[in-house]
């Protein structure tokens, strides 16, 4: 069996792997940079909980780089479409958070329009919405 990387080939493809680079590139900087990314995302782990970070690590940047390396690798719609809820999901719970937990900031507004666009991307490629 040989393996080949699938290049990317129409515009909605390209759309949807932006989204998994994008996505991939996350993960890359949370499993690197734990605490650059706490502070990103304005976390603030606790002093007396060193595996605060590793949680980052595992937890958080296995997600990205999981998903994020398997849409580009593999290339499916159906990867794609894994990819495009789980960002739908996220953006769902953020907005569950600005609306119970009183986090109706600028800073969330513009995570929910990001998350928003990396969610539309895979799902319109893999509905076939754009070609």
């Amino acid at each position: 069996m040989e393996f080949a990387f699938p290049w990317p080939l129409s515009q909605g493809e390209w759309l949807a792997w932006m989204s998994a680079a994008i996505t991939l590139l996350f993960g890359i900087v949370l499993f690197f940079f734990p605490g650059l990314s706490f502070r990103l995302l304005r976390l603030q782990p606790r002093p007396d909980v060193p595996s605060a970070l590793a949680e980052g690590r595992s937890t958080m940047a296995g997600f990205y780089l999981g998903v994020g390396l398997c849409c580009i690798l593999l290339a499916q719609p159906l990867v794609y479409l894994t990819l495009g809820f789980s960002w739908l999901f996220t953006v769902f719970g953020r907005i569950i958070g600005m609306l119970s937990d009183n986090a109706n900031t600028p800073y969330n507004w513009l995570a929910l329009i990001i998350q928003l666009a990396l969610a539309i991307l895979p799902l319109g490629f893999a509905f076939g919405l754009w070609p």
